[in-house]
């Protein structure tokens, strides 16, 4: 069984209650888990903090995930308390401030994970905010056992990553159609807020266009190519200080 779990926050220093914004009309957190519907998965999570079970809570009901609280610093923690439950064999992990996950890419990097038998998987050269990671639970498992790391805690995956010796790690190049080093996806501060409404409506005029189903708008091909048309139709959004500070 394949789970996705996604973690997400209210809390952030860089844009406050960014999960909870709304993106063309819908929270920011709300909009990722649309996305993450569209995969090919038995089982969606949505693990929080428990201070934000309140504000989560009818959000993920909504979208159809399961609501798994935990600890607000130990993300790693929230993640196995999700395995105990559920007993999924394999994690995709995907985070609450990425709206424009490439679900073609994320599915493609967890058939390849599954078939080979790794540990960890996850694509390079994508768009910084398009990708997930492919785990084995029994990895995270092993991972949560064994680190103390705060680093390896508050991001999941590190120890596994860098501990090359104790996991099977499937870390290829992804696919050129899904390429694009120099495009940032993520939403961690105004700006990128800014901008992920543009490419928000850019993408849905596209579908719209196209008379297709709402999984046209999350191929990472039609992510890129809208993202090119809205930064050419109306100029880049101009960075902030703080966004030039996420980029260092």
């Amino acid at each position: 069984m394949t789970a996705v779990v996604l973690q997400a926050r209210l809390d952030s220093r860089r844009l406050p209650g960014k999960s909870l914004l709304l993106l063309e009309g819908r929270p920011l957190v709300f909009r990722v888990m649309e996305a993450l519907n569209c995969l090919n998965a038995d089982l969606r999570i949505l693990a929080c903090p428990r201070e934000c079970t309140a504000a989560f809570g009818p959000l993920a009901e909504e979208a159809g995930f399961e609501l798994v609280p935990g600890p607000k610093e130990d993300v790693l923690a929230r993640f196995c308390i999700a395995i105990r439950k559920f007993h999924p064999d394999r994690i995709i992990r995907a985070t609450g401030d990425n709206p424009f996950v490439f679900i073609d890419a994320a599915e493609a990097v967890n058939r390849e994970a599954a078939a080979l038998g790794a540990d960890y998987a996850g694509y390079a050269g994508i768009p910084y905010g398009s990708g997930v990671e492919s785990v084995n639970s029994e990895a995270l498992l092993r991972a949560d056992r064994e680190t103390e790391s705060a680093l390896d805690r508050e991001h999941v995956c590190p120890y596994l990553y860098t501990h090359p010796e104790l996991f099977f790690l499937h870390r290829p190049l992804a696919p050129r159609v899904w390429q694009d080093l120099a495009m940032r996806l993520t939403v961690d501060t105004r700006g990128d807020f800014n901008r992920a409404a543009a490419l928000y409506r850019e993408l849905t005029e596209t579908a719209d266009a196209a008379g297709e189903g709402k999984k046209l708008r999350y191929l990472g091909g039609t992510i890129i190519e809208a993202c090119r048309k809205a930064e050419k139709a109306a100029g880049p959004v101009p960075f902030t200080a703080i966004d030039l500070e996420c980029l260092i």
